[in-house]
């Protein structure tokens, strides 16, 4: 993938004339469809356009070199993760051509929410922090911070920030979701952090959350 490639992607609009546009990317392996079944559990009180996009197919190294959906080639898994942060960069300006495309639409960047699951949160972290304008907000769920050395947080304190993360996670331990919400913190955001005791997966609850959250933040 190129970052002028347009990638593909699974859209659900909740009504006519959507005023607010969800981005939801999906964990390594996974595809679009993974969290399309959210839809009908967030109750929002506008209509919202929702793009699930599909990551591309490449060799991860941490899997032997298997090809696989994957927003980046992870090249250890150690805590502090080694990742191919030009393959990164390019799903993230490939995020950006997305919210670009919903801007020209009619949905404002502060409309706009990219959201991301493990290492779709990695690169949902790098599109809201290096998109051109303030987006609505991040949602950040059982991920980490991966390339905080390339990005200008201070430059988006007012951006709403919701960070989950399951406190058995043996796959992204919760360490990591704490070392992002600090760093968030100590550069003058104001993230929100929560914890549910679950492994590297979604539950209900969280859901719940997540629709109060995004009640709040597009209202």
């Amino acid at each position: 993938m190129t970052a002028t490639t347009a990638l593909p992607f699974e859209e659900i609009c909740t009504g006519d004339n959507p005023e607010a546009c969800i981005i939801w990317l999906h964990g390594l392996g996974a595809n679009g469809h993974d969290f399309v079944p959210v839809v009908p559990e967030i109750k929002l009180n506008k209509a919202v356009r929702y793009i699930f996009p599909h990551a591309p197919s490449r060799p991860v190294t941490v899997n032997g070199g298997m090809v696989m959906p994957a927003w980046y080639d992870i090249l250890s898994m150690s805590i502090d993760r080694e990742i191919d942060v030009p393959q990164i960069l390019e799903s993230s300006q490939a995020i950006h051509n997305i919210i670009n495309d919903q801007i020209k639409a009619g949905i404002p960047a502060n409309k706009i929410v990219v959201a991301g699951f493990s290492q779709g949160g990695a690169v949902a972290y790098q599109a809201a922090f290096s998109f051109p304008e303030q987006l609505g907000g991040l949602m950040a769920l059982s991920t980490y911070l991966a390339t905080e050395g390339e990005l200008k947080i201070e430059g988006y304190k007012n951006l709403p920030v919701l960070i989950q993360h399951g406190t058995r996670d043996p796959i992204v331990p919760e360490l990591l979701g704490q070392r992002a919400f600090s760093s968030l913190k100590e550069k003058g955001l104001q993230p929100k952090y929560l914890t549910y005791p679950m492994e590297h997966s979604v539950c209900g609850d969280q859901i719940a959350d997540i629709n109060a959250w995004l009640n709040e933040i597009l209202a």
